[in-house]
């Protein structure tokens, strides 16, 4: 497996996920919540119950996952190892916490679908999101979504803080942020097919079919699904979709979706620098040639213009139901 001694997280950091934090950031009741979060509630009481609640991975505990783990960490030069907790949770999922004292949990669904190679995948996924500083960010979301319709009780002066634009604004960070994840993870699996096979599974994976399932359809369906694009409404509904359109906003890109950028990114120019040893350095400036990112920029505003244009039509619709 390859390793990236002093890798920087802005060697393999998706430009979506840079621009929807920088959006984010300067929404109206931001700078508030983040006083109010730090101050009040930070990482301590989750570690407190993820040690209470779950095992914790060791040389003498899990042993074998742990050992996947620190290659993991090792690979990615995370600098300070995060806690390794494994959660008896049926739900194939896993997720990453904490800044000054970080902790990855791995539901047990997902360790009995997946096999080594595959578990590799997730853990370095979380280990991106660790990497690129996603923690406390991602921390501050599912407080403030958990806790906005109550804190008009709660107070601690952040009731008029929460508005709908900011939890807009996190889901939209949030989705973006897995695409940098999904990055650290090809880099660390050194095989794009172990990456889709990953993501195909988790979208729909089970041991008593495995057989039957192909990744050539599933990268067939992912194509698919952008095709879609071609009519504007069928982006309308994608954008109701996401953001509370089924009754629940999503915080995560659709796994088709996830496939489509991270295929689009193996085959990119900076990928094969960062393969071929060639990337910043933890504190360096510049993550990207100066070509790549004139290209990511492009994609930004196309992607802005159609993100002003869908929530127009929103307002219009919203509009000629309420008259």
């Amino acid at each position: 497996m390859p390793t990236y001694p002093g890798l920087s997280s802005e060697a393999f950091r998706h430009p979506l996920d840079y621009q929807a934090e920088q959006t984010l950031r300067s929404v109206p009741g931001f700078d508030l919540v983040a006083k109010g979060f730090v101050e009040y509630l930070y990482e301590r009481p989750q570690r407190i119950y993820f040690l209470g609640n779950h095992m914790q991975a060791g040389p003498r505990q899990y042993s074998t996952l742990y050992g996947i783990f620190r290659e993991c960490v090792r690979d990615l030069d995370v600098a300070i190892e995060p806690t390794l907790f494994i959660s008896q949770t049926p739900q194939v999922n896993a997720y990453s916490l904490g800044h000054e004292q970080p902790s990855i949990v791995v539901n047990t669904g997902l360790i009995d679908l997946l096999e080594e190679v595959e578990i590799r995948t997730v853990l370095a996924h979380e280990l991106g999101h660790i990497k690129c500083d996603h923690t406390i960010l991602i921390q501050m979301a599912i407080w403030v979504m958990g806790a906005a319709e109550i804190l008009g009780e709660l107070t601690l002066g952040l009731g008029s803080a929460i508005s709908s634009g900011l939890i807009f604004a996190f889901y939209e960070w949030l989705r973006k942020a897995e695409l940098s994840a999904d990055r650290a993870a090809l880099l660390v699996a050194d095989d794009l097919t172990t990456v889709m096979q990953t993501m195909m599974k988790l979208a729909g994976g089970n041991h008593k079919y495995a057989h039957e399932s192909s990744l050539e359809e599933f990268i067939r369906q992912s194509e698919n699904y952008l095709e879609l694009d071609q009519e504007g409404l069928n982006q309308f509904y994608k954008f109701l979709m996401y953001n509370g359109g089924r009754g629940a906003f999503l915080s995560h890109p659709f796994p088709v979706e996830r496939l489509h950028y991270l295929r689009e990114w193996s085959g990119s120019e900076a990928y094969r620098q960062i393969r071929q040893g060639n990337y910043p350095s933890s504190g360096a400036e510049g993550a990207i040639e100066v070509d790549v990112m004139e290209r990511e920029n492009e994609e930004l505003e196309t992607l802005r213009q159609e993100i002003e244009e869908l929530q127009a039509e929103i307002e219009r619709i919203r509009s000629q139901r309420d008259s």
